[in-house]
């Protein structure tokens, strides 16, 4: 009876994990930076994490985002200025599209 229990338990566990895991659906944002030279990198910042994303002829992306809110921080070369866009708001399965930035001189 005791084997029965401890079966039906881990059982139970790992169905409940399987469970868990398919449920979470991942975001992305995406956007690009004019004039496309302009930016030297793009930072990604929620809470205390923070993620990098490869600026390729001004087009950047990050994928594999949990649904929430972060800010977007870029990081411009002379003579133009950095660029914070605070607050882009990622939802499960949705990309965010921040379309053209345009960076000040």
């Amino acid at each position: 009876m005791k084997k029965l229990c401890v079966v039906l338990s881990l059982v139970i566990v790992f169905a409940l994990g399987a469970i868990a895991f398919t449920n979470i659906k991942l975001g992305g944002i995406i956007g690009k930076i004019s004039p496309a030279d302009a930016a030297s990198s793009i930072t990604l910042v929620a809470a205390t994490d923070t993620l990098r994303a490869e600026v390729n002829q001004g087009v950047f992306t990050f994928t594999n985002l949990k649904q929430g809110v972060y800010n977007v921080v870029i990081k411009a070369n002379a003579p133009y200025k950095d660029t914070v866009i605070e607050k882009v708001a990622v939802k499960d399965s949705a990309t965010t599209d921040l379309g053209e930035i345009k960076l000040q001189q």
